[in-house]
């Protein structure tokens, strides 16, 4: 089993910010793997397929960002033996990189710091870099609207961050 979790918000307010990143990219594997993402389990809202024999989970917190541990504690309970992807936006990334990271630290991230209080270190992680606007408060600019050029700025490292991920798990 695979379970692939994109960290964000819930909410139309959230829909098109920073922080959703995580949700943006597994809605474009939803897509891509012809999974709907509708079942409410695990603190969340999933879908379930299959790619190459293997089982997989899509999986969009209903937590809220900085609750994201308590969803993926479920998930993991659940699913000992899982390996668990977890998505996330990432302000110290320049905007646009994408980076896969085996293991690490929560560096700066409240969602991720979330899970690691949960479960410990051990998940892998896409990062979408999403840059930072000294100009803002924090949690200003990652809860602002983006705008329409933004999103467009943005959907190749959505893309890419589907394309690392099938790439990982196949």
């Amino acid at each position: 089993m695979v379970i692939i979790v994109g960290l964000g918000n819930v909410g139309r307010q959230y829909e098109h910010t920073v922080h959703n990143m995580g949700f943006k990219v597994v809605d474009k594997l939803a897509a891509q793997l012809n999974i709907e993402i509708k079942k409410e389990k695990y603190k969340s809202l999933i879908g379930e397929g299959r790619l190459n024999g293997e089982n997989i989970m899509l999986a969009k917190p209903t937590t809220y960002m900085n609750n994201s541990g308590e969803a993926v504690a479920l998930m993991k309970k659940k699913f000992k033996d899982a390996r668990i992807i977890v998505v996330v936006d990432d302000i110290d990334l320049e905007r646009g990189t994408v980076r896969y990271r085996q293991h690490g630290s929560a560096g700066t991230h409240n969602g991720l710091r979330s899970i690691v209080e949960y479960i410990g270190q051990e998940f892998e992680r896409v990062k979408v870099g999403v840059g930072r606007d000294q100009s803002k408060d924090l949690v200003d600019y990652v809860l602002a609207q983006l705008s329409k050029a933004e999103l467009d700025e943005l959907e190749p490292a959505i893309d890419k961050a589907a394309k690392m991920i099938l790439e990982q798990i196949n």
